[in-house]
């Protein structure tokens, strides 16, 4: 089942705002730019062909998760025992 014009242009801006990095207040230009691609889309390959929203290029990682990769590891938390674990041990 085909989706309708504006189900495609919503899907696209929203692939445009993820592929910039989640900016805030660029919807109306995501929408613009989804809804020009589409007009240009149905130009060059007609009306009948089933057009895909989603870009085929790959996210660019986002600064907070390089600065969390390069991090040192936490040590783990010394293992708690029980006050019975403790008395039997001495």
């Amino acid at each position: 089942m085909l989706e309708s014009r504006d189900e495609w242009i919503k899907k696209r801006a929203y692939a445009i705002w993820e592929e910039e990095g989640y900016p805030s207040g660029r919807d109306t230009m995501h929408w613009e730019q989804a809804s020009n691609e589409r007009i240009a889309l149905e130009k060059s390959d007609g009306k009948d062909v089933k057009i895909s929203a989603k870009s085929k290029a790959k996210r660019k990682p986002t600064v907070a998760v390089v600065a969390v990769a390069s991090e040192p590891a936490p040590k783990p938390a010394a293992k708690l025992t029980s006050k019975k674990a403790a008395v039997a041990k001495v």
